[in-house]
């Protein structure tokens, strides 16, 4: 079941199209043997997710910080650089309006300062501050959104997919399971 996971994280992240995945959790499903199921895994980053320990299995936790990842190059590095930098402005965007909004409530509320509706312009400046030292330009943060809509979308459908096919191979596996 680890190693169904794992390759369905695979595939849901992209690396592998429908036929592949199909035929690689196939192998996994029906292997035997560690060195069966080590075909089922080459060319993805990380290996299979398991390894022999004094004669038994141990699971190797699946993640993006597996040192095995793949370089990127090219368009590769590009999306990724802009994916970075697109997260980046996101969670900087998060903190600069909940800064904002924690010193509008003290000025306001703790305070009593009647001009506390000041702070409120000058989030149209501290927002712009991020995408002006990433070089985050409007062109990008479109491209980003629509990025991340596609990812998202399509990571869902993958999920689902790899879902309803593990559940096909622990049935065909274990009749009795439904």
């Amino acid at each position: 079941m680890h190693a169904l996971n794992a390759v369905s994280e695979h595939y849901a992240a992209g690396r592998l199209d429908t036929a592949e995945f199909y035929d690689r959790s196939e192998v996994i499903a029906s292997a035997r043997t560690l060195d069966v199921m080590r075909g089922a895994f080459r060319g993805l980053p990380g290996g299979v997710p398991l390894e022999q320990v004094d004669g038994r299995l141990r699971k190797i936790p699946v993640g993006e910080n597996n040192p095995a990842a793949v370089a990127s190059t090219g368009a590769d590095a590009e999306l990724s650089s802009l994916r970075r930098r697109g997260g980046l402005v996101d969670s900087l965007d998060g903190v600069i309006f909940g800064v904002t909004l924690v010193t509008f409530l003290v000025l306001q509320v703790v305070v009593d300062w009647d001009y506390a509706w000041v702070v409120w312009p000058s989030l149209l400046i501290t927002l712009s501050l991020p995408r002006m030292i990433l070089r985050f330009s409007d062109t990008d943060e479109e491209i980003y959104g629509e990025l991340k809509d596609a990812e998202a979308k399509s990571r869902k459908k993958r999920l689902q997919e790899a879902t309803e096919r593990i559940l096909e191979l622990e049935s065909k596996n274990d009749p009795d399971k439904i």
